[in-house]
């Protein structure tokens, strides 16, 4: 949906498109400064890391403060600490724009599996190969680079905050007490979110939608200790055997999820929409491709975009119980687990679903075993205003730069600061991303698409000068 033109101010056009120049003659020593950021092992889910998720967040301070930003303060968590600049505009009518980012990057994985040290950014052809730079190292220093080069032509367009986390990888766990207690400090008119992904790297895209998430652990006991299989077979209920039955009893033949209920809520797609969502890039060859499954699978009626984006669906993320090794046990196990989530669309409340799955599964549980529920995880879906003027904003800067119709689409997995800021501040986000499909974020390899990268540069550029004019 293309929106009203975004009307440009008299003056800031001439510094946009110099900032431009200025950001493209600086592009090798900002990808050197990535490379630095990149090698920081910044892991927030390794104890052993803290340290270096410290000198990551130092290293941003460093930089906000040297690109002349104001007020720049690294808040202590109870975990890894919250990075804050801000840089008010040369007019104090002016709109506020946050940015945010997360500086954490996930573990590197199997090791021998990366053709170049996870922590040792190497550039091969257009592409930066390291942990975190394309998740999202790179699409933060992008914004980075971007206000640099604006700053380079004078004061800023608009009042300018940053809010830079780095706990996002392990659930952002203090983000919204920090939220709460700093509501005020983080004050604005939109919040600019580099964190979500493109279609292809031809292909500029605006995620307007995000799934929401249950995440449940369900542990069934049975004996006290593992059992002779041979000695209390037949007398003695295998618990593997009572949660495999409860898991398939979530999901009905045709792909629909059985919990009863769990439609009720599900706003339906119209028409309108369903056909922009038909126009975007991803076919059924595509995602084979990406997957190597040998073929789709899913609810009927709904098309694989639909079904990503659009669609509320059940999976088993884990299953663990009994001998699991190279060596065969003949035992029954003690205890079976399994781990299971519910992507969820507008309109489904997850601590409502959460009730009617353990309503559905209680009468299920025969008395030789017990169930033991554990909610791990809950957080609604969220829908962007696509009329608003950030995104109007977006979509402007992002066909600059490209040269190419933008493209919106719902995304599959959520984003929960997107939540957080709705739901605490009051905040819209406007989201966007420099990650394609095939950049391997949280596998090895990863990498970052060098001509997207500087693309997504002068697409920030782009956003703030027309975000300054009221409308």
């Amino acid at each position: 949906m293309t929106g009203s033109p975004i009307p440009t101010l008299n003056q800031p056009d001439t510094a946009r498109w110099a900032a431009i120049r200025q950001a493209r003659q600086n592009l090798p020593r900002h990808l050197d400064a990535l490379k630095d950021f990149c090698g920081i092992p910044s892991i927030s889910a390794d104890p052993i890391r803290r340290d270096d998720v410290r000198r990551a967040a130092g290293w941003l301070a460093g930089r906000l403060q040297a690109m002349g930003l104001r007020q720049v303060e690294v808040f202590p968590t109870r975990v890894h600490p919250m990075v804050f600049g801000e840089l008010p505009a040369g007019q104090p009518d002016r709109p506020t724009v946050l940015i945010y980012g997360h500086y954490d990057v996930q573990p590197e994985g199997p090791v021998d599996r990366w053709k170049s040290a996870p922590f040792t950014p190497a550039v091969s052809g257009d592409f930066l190969f390291a942990r975190g730079a394309a998740d999202m190292k790179g699409p933060l220093y992008a914004t980075l680079a971007a206000v640099e080069a604006v700053l380079s032509q004078g004061p800023p367009p608009v009042n300018l905050k940053f809010i830079l986390e780095g706990e996002e990888e392990i659930g952002s766990p203090s983000l919204g007490p920090f939220l709460v207690e700093h509501a005020s400090l983080l004050a604005a008119d939109a919040c600019l979110n580099l964190d979500a992904g493109l279609l292809d790297y031809d292909c500029p895209t605006i995620t307007y939608g995000l799934r929401g998430i249950l995440a449940v652990e369900l542990r069934v006991h049975g004996p006290s200790q593992d059992v002779h299989s041979g000695i209390f077979g037949g007398v003695i209920q295998n618990p593997a055997e009572v949660l495999v039955r409860l898991i398939s009893a979530l999901r009905g033949p045709d792909g629909r999820v059985s919990l009863p209920g769990f439609y009720d809520r599900v706003c339906p797609l119209e028409a309108a929409e369903r056909a922009e969502l038909a126009r975007l890039p991803v076919t059924e060859a595509s995602l084979l491709a990406q997957t190597g499954s040998p073929e789709l699978w899913g609810e009927p009626g709904f098309s694989p975009v639909e079904r990503i984006g659009a669609r509320p669906t059940m999976e088993v993320n884990g299953l663990v119980s009994g001998c699991s090794g190279e060596s065969f046990a003949t035992i029954i196990p003690a205890t079976a687990l399994a781990r299971i989530s519910f992507r969820l669309v507008p309109g489904q409340d997850p601590d409502e679903i959460y009730a009617r799955l353990i309503q559905f599964l209680g009468p299920l549980v025969p008395r030789t075993v017990r169930l033991e529920p554990k909610l791990l995880a809950g957080s609604p879906a969220v829908l962007v205003n696509r009329a608003s003027r950030a995104t109007r904003a977006l979509e402007q800067a992002l066909e600059t730069a490209w040269e190419k119709r933008t493209f919106y689409q719902r995304g599959g997995g959520g984003i929960p600061v997107v939540t957080q800021m709705r739901s605490i501040l009051g905040l819209e986000s406007v989201l966007t991303g420099l990650a394609g499909p095939a950049d391997n974020c949280h596998g090895p390899n990863e990498r970052l698409h060098l001509p997207t990268f500087e693309r997504g540069v002068e697409t920030v550029i782009h956003f703030l000068h027309p975000f300054a004019q009221r409308i």
